[in-house]
C-alpha cells in the first residue's frame, strides 16, 4: 500500500485529491487553515491542522509515508513545506507543486528539493497518478540506495527449508542486486528435501548455498526474503542486523532491516520480486522467470488461494520466458520409499474426530515426507482435515492440511501448541514444531513407547483446537483402519472443522500439496 501525505490545499490539491482519494493505501492532508481541514473533513477525507512548513509538526504528524505532496495554492508556502517535508521524511518521494506565480528563486528551491515538481494543474494531476499507479517507484529508489551502500556480498537468506517461492525469491534478489554492481549470495539454512523442491533447484540449475549453523560466519551485509526476522524461521543469531526485507507474511514482531517491504495483500513473495525485476530493468531469463512463476503457483495453491491482481500481472509477465515443460516434469518427481513408508504410518495410526484426521507416524529420516503424508491423507473418504506428525533429531514437526475454509490452521495450531513451540501458516496448510524436552529421553532406545505418549498427548491437542476453532469435527462417522465406522466426537452440531491453516512457521516454508518444505517457524 502507498501511504500518500498532502501538504496544503487549494484548487490544485482539490483536484489531485478527487483523483486519488478513492485509491487503495493511506491519505492524510495536512493544512494550517482550520476551515479546509474541517471542508475536507466533511468529504470524507483525513485531514489534521499543521504548520506543514515546520518539520518536526510534520514528523509529528505525518507518520512515514511513501509519497508526498505539496500541493499549496501559495507559491512560498510550498517552497518552505518541500524543504520541511524533505527534511522530515528523506525516504519519501516528493512531488511539489509551484503555485501560482512562482518567483525563479521558488522554483529553484523546489527543483533542489523534490523529486519532481509540476506547474500546471493537468501536469501534477497527471504526475500524481503515475506515481500512485506505480507505488512501488519509491520502494524502487530506497531498494537501490540500500544495496549500493553494501560494501562487499550481499548474503540473501531464505527461510529454513526452503520452499520454491522463497528460493525462487532469493535467486531474484540477487539478480537485482548484482544488476546495480552488488554481489550476492544465495543461501538457506536445513534442508531442500521435498522431492518437488529438490527437482525444482536440480531442473532449472539454480545455485544455492547450504549454510552450517555451527559454523562461525561474518555477514558483510543481508537480505531475508520469504521472512521478515533474524533467528526466527532461520538459524541467524537474533541480533544480525538485517539491510533488506522482501516477504508476503505478516510480520510476528518489529521489522528492523534498513529497507523492508511486506505485502500481505500479495499471494507469494515471487510476485513482489517480479515487480522489481521489471523496474530495475533486470531481464527475467528461462531459469528465474520459470523460478518465479512457480513460486507464485505454489504459494497461491495453482491461483486458488490468497491470490491478487498482482499475483495474475506478474504471472502473466513471467509466462511468455517461462519453460513449461520443466514445469512438467517439477510437478512429477520420483517419490522416495522413506516417503510411501511415512504415508503408509499415517494411514495405519490415524485417529478420527469426525472429519479430522490425525497420526503419529513416529520416529522419521524426512520431516518433508510429512507433508506429503498430510496431503495424500486428505484423499480419505469424508476426510476434511489433517494432522501428520513426527519426530527426529529432539523435535516434533507436524503438517496439517485441509478443504474447505471453515478452519483457520494456522490459528488452530498456534492454539494447540501455544507455549510449547512454533506453529503457523495458511488457512488449508500448517505446521509444527515442537521441541521434545522431557520425552526426548526415551527417542533412541524406545521409538514406539514414545510415539504412543506422543499420540495420547500431542493428537487431543490438535482435536481439541480445531473444536475451538471451526466446526470441522462431528458426531458423524467415518471408517477407521481396520474398516468399521468410528463415531467422531466432534463439535455438536456442526458438519466440518475450521481449516487453521499454513504450513508451520517458517514463514516461507509453506508449500503447496506435494510441493513444498512446511513452515516450521513461530
Amino acid at each position: 500500500m502507498v501511504s500518500r501525505l498532502v501538504l496544503g490545499s487549494g484548487t490544485v490539491c482539490h483536484a489531485v485529491l478527487e483523483t486519488v482519494r478513492e485509491r487503495s493505501g493511506d491519505l492524510l492532508v495536512l493544512d494550517p487553515d482550520e476551515s479546509r481541514i474541517e471542508s475536507l473533513r466533511n468529504e470524507k477525507v483525513a485531514a489534521e491542522v499543521a504548520d506543514v512548513t515546520d518539520a518536526t509538526d510534520l514528523r509529528r504528524m505525518g507518520g512515514a509515508p511513501d509519497l508526498v505532496f505539496v500541493g499549496s495554492d501559495d507559491p512560498t508556502t510550498n517552497a518552505l513545506a518541500a524543504e520541511a517535508a524533505d527534511e522530515a521524511f528523506p525516504g519519501a518521494y516528493l512531488v511539489a507543486y509551484t503555485g501560482t506565480g512562482a518567483t525563479a528563486h521558488q522554483r529553484r528551491t523546489l527543483a533542489e528539493t523534490a523529486d519532481r515538481v509540476c506547474s500546471a494543474g493537468a501536469a501534477i494531476l497527471g504526475e500524481a497518478e503515475a506515481v500512485l499507479e506505480h507505488g512501488m517507484d519509491t520502494r524502487v529508489r530506497r531498494l537501490r540506495e540500500t544495496l549500493q551502500s553494501v560494501e562487499g556480498t550481499l548474503t540473501v537468506l531464505a527461510h529454513d527449508n526452503p520452499d520454491p517461492d522463497a528460493i525462487a525469491a532469493a535467486i531474484a534478489l540477487c539478480r537485482i542486486a548484482e544488476s546495480v554492481g552488488v554481489d550476492a549470495e544465495p543461501c538457506y539454512f536445513g534442508e531442500i528435501s521435498h522431492q518437488e523442491n529438490r527437482a525444482f533447484v536440480n531442473l532449472l540449475e539454480l545455485e544455492l548455498t547450504r549454510l552450517d549453523p555451527e559454523e562461525e560466519r561474518e555477514f558483510d551485509a543481508v537480505a531475508l526474503v520469504d521472512h521478515s526476522a533474524p533467528g526466527v524461521n532461520d538459524q541467524l543469531d537474533p541480533e544480525t542486523a538485517v539491510d533488506v526485507v522482501v516477504d508476503h507474511h505478516p510480520p510476528k514482531g518489529a521489522v528492523t532491516a534498513r529497507f523492508s517491504d511486506i505485502r500481505e495483500d500479495v499471494g507469494a513473495t515471487s510476485t513482489i520480486l517480479t515487480q522489481y525485476l521489471e523496474r530495475f530493468g533486470v531481464i527475467a531469463e528461462r531459469d528465474i522467470a520459470t523460478a518465479l512463476l512457480y513460486g507464485i503457483r505454489i504459494d497461491t495453491k495453482d491461483f486458488r488461494r490468497e491470490i491478487t491482481q498482482q499475483d495474475f500481472e506478474a504471472a502473466a509477465t513471467l509466462l511468455p520466458d517461462a519453460d513449461v515443460d520443466v514445469l512438467e516434469r517439477i510437478e512429477s518427481p520420483s517419490i522416495s520409499a522413506d516417503t510411501f513408508e511415512v504415508v503408509a504410518r499415517g494411514i495405519r495410526n490415524r485417529e478420527l474426530d469426525g472429519s479430522v484426521l490425525a497420526s503419529c507416524v513416529g520416529q522419521i529420516a524426512d520431516r518433508d515426507a510429512l507433508a506429503q503424508a498430510a496431503d495424500r491423507l486428505l484423499a480419505i473418504q469424508g476426510v476434511t482435515v489433517t494432522f501428520v506428525y513426527g519426530f527426529t533429531d529432539g523435535t516434533i514437526y507436524a503438517s496439517a492440511r485441509g478443504r474447505g475454509n471453515d478452519v483457520d490452521l494456522g490459528e488452530a495450531l498456534r492454539t494447540a501448541f501455544d507455549g510449547m513451540g512454533s506453529a503457523g501458516g495458511h488457512t488449508d496448510m500448517a505446521g509444527a514444531q515442537i521441541p521434545l524436552g522431557i520425552f526426548d529421553v526415551l527417542q533412541e532406545e524406545e521409538g514406539e513407547t514414545l510415539a504412543s505418549v506422543l499420540a495420547d498427548t500431542i493428537t487431543p491437542r490438535f482435536f481439541d483446537a480445531v473444536r475451538k476453532r471451526g466446526r470441522t469435527a462431528t458426531s458423524g462417522t467415518v471408517p477407521t483402519a481396520d474398516g468399521r465406522d468410528g463415531a467422531g466426537a466432534g463439535a455438536a452440531g456442526s458438519d466440518e472443522a475450521d481449516d487453521a491453516g499454513g504450513d508451520t512457521g517458517s514463514d516461507g516454508g509453506t508449500t503447496e500439496a506435494e510441493s513444498g518444505d512446511d513452515d516450521s517457524g513461530a
